[in-house]
């Protein structure tokens, strides 16, 4: 069963990941204030050797955090307690994550 995507984001890496992603990657996304969620990525153009990158995500259980997401919204992204770059959203298909 494949998952729709929920927003189109601009994905951009700091330190060491930025050199070591790939298709499915699942970090934790800092969506609203003290609320982690994780979120499966899908990159358009991963052969970029750019340190960014346009594609998809799909967050785990959207509706736990309705209204939190806004065009140009730069969410966080983490691996533990680490801060591993940034999702800018573009686009967002999924209306319960869109703040009105």
């Amino acid at each position: 069963m494949q998952l729709e995507c929920d927003v189109e984001a601009l994905f951009q890496f700091i330190g060491s990941r930025k050199n070591n992603i790939y298709q499915g990657y699942r970090p934790a996304h800092m969506v609203k204030e003290g609320y982690l969620t994780t979120g499966v990525h899908y990159y358009y153009n991963i052969e970029k050797e750019d340190s960014e990158l346009k594609g998809t995500i799909t967050f785990i259980s959207p509706e736990s955090y309705p209204s939190c997401l806004w065009i140009g919204k730069k969410i966080e992204m983490y691996e533990g307690s680490q801060i591993i770059g940034y999702a800018t959203v573009l686009q967002i298909f999924n209306n319960v994550l869109e703040k009105k």
